[in-house]
């Protein structure tokens, strides 16, 4: 067997040609495992990755340490590290929310980027914490050459017509539903 030592494509990359728009959305567990496979791959190849994080706050996500750590790859956290009530949404919710696209959008219209994830953006549209036009117009606005992942269960099925490609994540069975707690370092 051959190990590989060295990845001479990342010193030069070959920047994307037809960016396309994901969808990983469903109650099953995986959404963000799903965009941040892509990250490491896009990140192997040199390419240049912007992530913006909606409703994660500072919660100490162990995929948030690592991928900080590496070249070509920036995070923006927005929230708290409480969890939202969807019922009673707060202003203050809703403004890290909107900062969180205004983010994204920035990065991805900058020409800095490959590949833009917006992790947990189709719940913030579901709880009204951004407006689903504003992320139809960031979809309309992606420049061909800028790849961009959305993440997040309830995806609204207009984002599903504009996305190339879309994965449920369905959930057959969970540990949560027998009270087993998310576990550091497994689950976060």
């Amino acid at each position: 067997m051959r190990e590989e030592t060295s990845l001479n494509s990342a010193s030069s990359p070959k920047p994307v040609s037809q960016g396309l728009v994901y969808i990983f959305t469903g109650d099953g567990k995986g959404k963000t495992t799903a965009a941040l496979g892509t990250v490491i791959r896009a990140l192997g190849h040199g390419l240049r990755v912007y992530i913006a994080l909606f409703m994660k706050g500072d919660y100490p996500y162990g995929e948030r340490r690592t991928l900080s750590k590496l070249p070509n790859v920036t995070i923006a956290s927005f929230g708290s590290r409480r969890f939202i009530n969807p019922a009673k949404v707060k202003p203050e919710e809703k403004e890290q929310a909107r900062r969180a696209l205004a983010a994204a959008r920035k990065a991805m219209l900058s020409g800095n980027y490959d590949l833009i994830v917006l992790d947990e953006v189709n719940l913030a549209v579901a709880w009204k914490l951004v407006e689903l036009d504003e992320v139809i117009r960031l979809i309309s606005d992606k420049p061909q050459n800028v790849e961009l992942i959305l993440t997040g269960r309830q995806a609204d099925t207009r984002l599903i017509k504009l996305a190339d490609l879309v994965t449920e994540m369905l959930k057959i069975k969970h540990p949560y539903d027998r009270g087993i707690e998310a576990r550091r370092g497994i689950d976060y």
